[in-house]
């Protein structure tokens, strides 16, 4: 699936007002780019297999174009991440309840015994764990966007120092013997990176979505 877009929007309240119309392909594109891995995500750490996942994304996305007018896209009117947990919620429960009953003369196999645990835990004790999931989830997905946003304004062989450095945990000497850079760059590499990433991360939480 394409990554998201590494255009910088000033809000996303405005991209929420044009949801409201269904034809504005670019602004559901958007939308979707943001947002599938956080639901697809969610969905998974809720004992979902991939296939019910990948359904859970695709209902939740229908589910947002026929509410979409019953939500007031201003800051005032409350985050959009609650909301759309709730309609996340919604089809993860669908596809439990699309199941067929266990076979109870059946040995379950491991694989399906851990799932079914999981599942009774998040939709039958106690809501506040997917709410807990949703939001380790989506944190993960400010970074992502941040770090693809972060990507496209670099130069290369800068986000590929930061990559090796922080993301895989090289260690700088190797990582300045393996790209034949100085300490320096990778140091510099690594500050000016950190603190792009920072200031994106806080301009994606500022519009409370």
């Amino acid at each position: 699936m394409n990554e998201p877009s590494n255009e910088m929007l000033p809000t996303r309240w405005s991209l929420l007002s044009r949801l409201k119309d269904w034809e504005d392909q670019d602004s559901w594109k958007q939308f979707f780019d943001a947002y599938w891995k956080l639901i697809y995500s969610t969905a998974l750490k809720s004992g979902l297999t991939h296939a019910e996942a990948q359904e859970v994304v695709q209902e939740t996305v229908i589910s947002v174009a026929k509410n979409m007018g019953e939500f007031k896209a201003s800051p005032a009117s409350g985050s959009f991440k609650a909301w759309l947990l709730n309609l996340t919620r919604w089809r993860i429960t669908d596809q439990l309840r699309k199941r067929p009953p266990p076979d109870r003369f059946q040995a379950p196999r491991s694989e399906d015994t851990a799932r079914t645990a999981t599942i009774e835990r998040v939709a039958d004790t106690n809501p506040a764990d997917l709410e807990s999931e949703w939001n380790h989830e989506y944190e993960r997905n400010l970074v992502g966007i941040a770090t693809q946003r972060v990507k496209g304004r670099v130069k290369p062989e800068m986000f590929q120092i930061f990559d090796l450095l922080v993301n895989k945990g090289w260690p700088a000497l190797k990582v300045s013997r393996r790209l034949h850079v100085s300490l320096a760059q990778v140091y510099y590499a690594r500050y000016k990176l950190t603190s792009l990433m920072k200031r994106e991360v806080r301009n994606l939480e500022k519009t409370g979505l």
